[in-house]
């Protein structure tokens, strides 16, 4: 998923920005070196460098280094006695100049092995009073920087007139953050990176759950309305004086981003344009974006309207699903006139036809998903349903019921007919709803979304289905695990893979298609060619569409295969060989057995027997939906037991693992998962259970209190 942010589209034109390290990223925990983070920010330095970036570096950590050295000098050079007195604080700028030196030297280190070269410039408050020395520095900062070296900014703390150097805060600038902003304005930079040990501004405290990065402050929003947390470990002013300087950089034009010295490639991704940290700018107040404000708004609002929502007779909440339906069919030219809009869009702009099949929505298509949801409407109501009842004791009844999960994310690509499914669904089951489709897709799922939240009564609450309009909200909503109980992204294997690695938010889907049929030696070839030619050609773009045909060894010669081959080509498939198929059938070599073609193209290939064929599909598939055609029952029935996929057939097309053919009535997706739910996943997928307990009046006592009877009284009226 690309995080870039579009407020951010001018870091584009940056070319010297100044980066602000501080002692928490420069030092551990211990106050040791940390020596693996400070070597890390030297190689993205190093390729800033080499990009024809202008880095100039303001760097704390010397006071800090310094007390470190002098304090083990101080040990060694003690006697027994001397360690049993009360220890005299070391002096602030006997540890700066220390400490200057080690890390200067650490910098010389560790750019000489990036073959850069680096140059030490100390100063003082006083320095900057003399206008000749503003010149002066300007010239060799220029001079420098024409020569591709890095300079290493830091506060001459060993010759500072400041009382000590982590309390006096009078002066021209008071601390490395507001020396780095003040060498902002002088050197005239484009960008101002504060490098922090937490990922930006938060609304409270990093450590309160409750807290939200702020990816724009807007001094007009913000300013007062933040509790910061505590000062830094080891540094001098902590965040406080990170946002100070920020502001006041901001205000004069520069604009700041703090983010994480932590991170791996920040800084690049910040230059990249991606939403990290927390940026200051002057204008921010003019284009902060609405989803700062929105994502846990969105969530929490749609939670509250579906409890109203679970509060409903089961009568009432058909009555919804009813609605819906008869609303799609009413507006039906509408759909279809901004679908038509989005589809020659697409087409313009030159997208795969197998994205653009997956994007129209073919004639019937609504009045399909209209009957759907009334089948939907019409099952038995799943919420509350008693799954079990005990009796644990005399007058003491357990029940285990279903209930909604609670909030559902689900970020889908190309499909609006999927937004329908969905919404429809989450109504049934009692679940809030957030949506995010694709932007090839915008006016279709924006009409949907219309037509359907309009029918949703104002006891429950149009918010019950939020649609999230905008790709760089994505990254907020799935860090509100508090809020969101669970993601489902329907779409590419990218798409999957990324929503996977950025949340902690459970995710239920699958990356990959890669169906197979495998044709055994007792197969009936006319039926097999019905099979394979359905499960291929039916609706290519499918994730249950057949990538991969395996065929018994047996058959490679026979005029049946051969027949096959003929009708797959007839019909515009374009055939892909295995080393044995591609000699055998003269057709070209597939690259890769694990490709998912989503087109009019499949893989073949020749197989020993079932058991390399169960082998093949455990090796290379994708445990979606894998089909034997065979009427050796025995050896069928091998391939259902063993193929550990979430749909296993025997004698039917891959094209049936669907949720509306399963009578589920409809599917938000299909999982590859082993926990929670697998296969098609309908209205069951989307709940999870409660316990209920009645009694009269029984306590634990010690486990003396009741007598015991764990009786099932489940199927009892």
């Amino acid at each position: 998923m690309d995080g870039s942010d579009r407020s951010r589209a001018f870091f584009k034109d940056v070319k010297r920005l100044i980066i602000k390290v501080g002692t928490a990223v420069v030092t551990r925990a211990d106050g040791r070196l940390a020596l693996g983070r400070l070597g890390a920010l030297c190689e993205q330095i190093k390729d800033m460098n080499t990009q024809g970036y202008e880095v100039i570096v303001v760097s704390s950590g010397a006071v800090g280094l310094g007390r470190q050295r002098l304090k083990y000098r101080r040990l060694v050079n003690s006697s027994f006695a001397d360690l049993q007195k009360p220890q005299v604080e070391l002096d602030g700028k006997a540890c700066a100049a220390v400490g200057q030196n080690s890390l200067m030297a650490l910098y010389d280190t560790l750019f000489s092995q990036l073959d850069v070269t680096s140059a030490q410039l100390l100063v003082t408050d006083n320095d900057f009073r003399d206008k000749a020395f503003r010149n002066q520095l300007s010239e060799t900062v220029e001079s420098l920087s024409a020569l591709k070296v890095i300079p290493i900014f830091n506060e001459n703390d060993a010759v500072s007139t400041r009382n000590a150097p982590y309390e006096d805060s009078s002066g021209i600038f008071w601390d490395n953050d507001s020396l780095a902003a003040l060498l902002a304005l002088e050197l005239k930079a484009d960008l101002l990176v504060l490098l922090s040990d937490v990922e930006g501004l938060y609304s409270g405290p990093p450590s309160d759950p409750k807290s939200k990065l702020i990816h724009t402050y807007v001094k007009e929003k913000h300013h007062g309305g933040i509790t910061f947390g505590d000062k830094s470990r080891v540094g001098r002013g902590g965040m406080t004086a990170k946002v100070k300087a920020a502001v006041y950089a901001a205000d004069a034009g520069i604009p700041v981003i703090i983010t994480s010295g932590y991170a791996p490639e920040n800084i690049i991704k910040v230059l990249q344009g991606e939403r990290i940290g927390t940026l200051f700018h002057r204008d921010a107040h003019l284009w902060a974006p609405v989803k700062e404000i929105g994502a846990r708004e969105m969530a929490v609002a749609a939670r509250e309207s579906s409890r109203r929502l679970q509060a409903m007779s089961s009568h009432d909440r058909r009555k919804i699903l009813l609605d819906i339906a008869d609303a799609l069919e009413a507006n039906v030219e509408l759909i279809n006139t901004e679908n038509e809009a989005d589809v020659n869009a697409a087409q313009q702009a030159g997208y795969e036809k197998s994205l653009i099949a997956r994007l129209a929505l073919k004639p019937g298509k609504i009045s399909s998903l209209a009957n759907s949801i009334r089948v939907l409407a019409n099952m038995e109501d799943p919420i509350g349903h008693i799954l079990k009842r005990t009796q644990l004791a005399d007058g003491l009844v357990l029940e285990k019921t279903s209930s909604p999960l609670g909030v559902l994310l689900i970020v889908f690509e190309s499909r609006p007919d999927a937004l329908v499914q969905i919404a429809s669904l989450a109504i049934r089951s009692g679940n809030g709803l957030l949506l995010k489709g694709g932007k090839e897709a915008k006016r279709s799922n924006a009409i949907l979304h219309k037509i359907i939240t309009e029918a949703i009564p104002d006891s429950v609450g149009s918010k019950l289905i939020g649609l999230v309009t905008s790709r760089e909200e994505i990254p907020d909503l799935l860090k509100l695990d508090d809020v969101i109980d669970l993601v489902i992204p329907r779409g590419s294997n990218k798409l999957v893979s990324q929503i996977k690695n950025s949340t902690k938010i459970p995710v239920l889907g699958h990356a990959d298609g890669i169906c197979h049929v495998y044709i055994d030696k007792s197969a009936n070839m006319d039926m097999a060619k019905r099979i394979v030619v359905d499960a291929k050609v039916d609706y290519p773009a499918a994730c249950n569409a057949m990538e991969t045909l395996l065929v018994h060894k047996d058959l490679s010669q026979s005029e049946g295969l051969n027949d096959l081959i003929v009708d797959l080509q007839i019909e515009g498939v374009t055939l892909y060989g295995g080393p044995r198929a591609s000699s055998l059938l003269n057709i070209p070599e597939a690259r890769s057995f694990h490709h998912e073609y989503n087109s009019m193209a499949c893989t073949v290939e020749i197989v020993d027997d079932a058991y390399a064929a169960i082998d093949h599909i455990h090796q290379h598939g994708s445990a979606h939906t894998d089909c034997i055609i065979a009427e050796d029952h025995e050896v069928a029935e091998v391939f259902l037991c063993q193929v550990d996929s979430a749909a296993v057939f025997h004698n039917a097309s891959t094209r049936f693992c669907d949720g509306a053919r399963f009578g589920l009535g409809a599917e938000v997706g299909i999982s590859t998962s082993r926990i929670h739910a697998r296969g098609p996943v309908g209205v069951e997928g989307l709940l999870t259970t409660r316990w209920i307990l009645k009694g009269s009046g029984q306590v634990v006592g010690g486990d003396k209190g009741v007598v015991y009877t764990h009786k099932d009284l489940t199927n009892e009226s």
